[in-house]
C-alpha cells in the first residue's frame, strides 16, 4: 500500500506536527530534524514543501493563530453580551490548556520576529474586531486609529496577560476559578469603556 501524500496534505500534516511540538517549546526551538522524523520524511522533503526553516515557521505560526480564531469563536447564534462571555471563557481556557506554546507565541511578537508579530497583530485585530461587534460598535471594527479600537486592543492585553499570569499558578494557589477571572475582565472593559 502506497502511504504517499498530496502535496497539499503533506504540508497540513507537517504544519500539525510543528503545532503539536509548539505545545511544549517555542517556535524558534522547534528542530527542524525532530518535525521531519515525526512525520516520516527526510530533512530534505520537508525543505521541498517549505523551502526555508523561515517558511515553515510562518505556517505553524499563522496556523497556530488560526487556531486561537477558531476557537474562541462564540454561538453567533447567542445574544452579544453572551458571545463575548463565551469568546473569553474559550480564551482563557485556550491560554491556560497551551500556555506555553502561548507564551511562546506573545514573546515571540515581543521578540521582533517579524513572522511572529504579523501573525500576532493578525490574531489580535481579528479578536478586537469581533469584541467591538459584541459591543454594539461595529462601525470601529475595521479604524485602529479611534479610541475604541485601541482601547479594546489594549484591555485584550490586559486580559491576556492576567490569563497568562493566572495559568502559570499550580490550581491550589489560584486567587479564584477561570469564570471568575472571565467575570472580572469584563467588568474592567465595561469600566476602561467609561474612562
Amino acid at each position: 500500500m502506497d502511504h504517499r501524500l498530496s502535496a497539499e496534505d503533506r504540508k497540513k500534516q507537517l504544519v500539525k506536527v510543528g503545532l503539536m511540538m509548539l505545545r511544549t517549546q517555542p517556535i524558534h526551538e522547534l528542530s527542524i530534524d525532530a518535525i521531519a522524523g515525526q512525520a516520516g520524511i527526510s530533512r530534505g522533503l520537508l525543505f521541498h514543501y517549505f523551502p526555508s526553516k523561515r517558511d515553515y515557521y510562518v505556517a505553524v505560526i499563522s496556523a497556530a493563530g488560526r487556531r486561537l480564531l477558531r476557537v474562541t469563536k462564540p454561538d453567533e447564534t447567542l445574544p452579544p453580551e453572551e458571545q463575548l462571555q463565551e469568546m473569553l471563557t474559550q480564551f482563557v481556557a485556550f491560554i491556560e490548556r497551551r500556555r506555553t506554546a502561548y507564551i511562546s507565541f506573545v514573546r515571540g511578537a515581543a521578540g521582533g520576529d517579524d513572522f511572529a508579530v504579523e501573525v500576532y497583530d493578525e490574531t489580535r485585530a481579528g479578536l478586537t474586531k469581533r469584541i467591538l461587534t459584541y459591543l454594539g460598535t461595529p462601525d470601529v471594527a475595521d479604524e485602529p486609529t479611534s479610541a475604541d479600537y485601541l482601547r479594546i486592543h489594549a484591555w485584550l492585553s490586559y486580559t491576556e496577560d492576567l490569563a497568562i499570569e493566572w495559568s502559570g499558578l499550580p490550581e491550589a494557589d489560584r486567587p479564584y476559578a477561570a469564570d471568575h477571572l472571565v467575570t472580572h475582565a469584563i467588568e474592567a472593559l465595561h469600566v476602561l469603556r467609561k474612562l
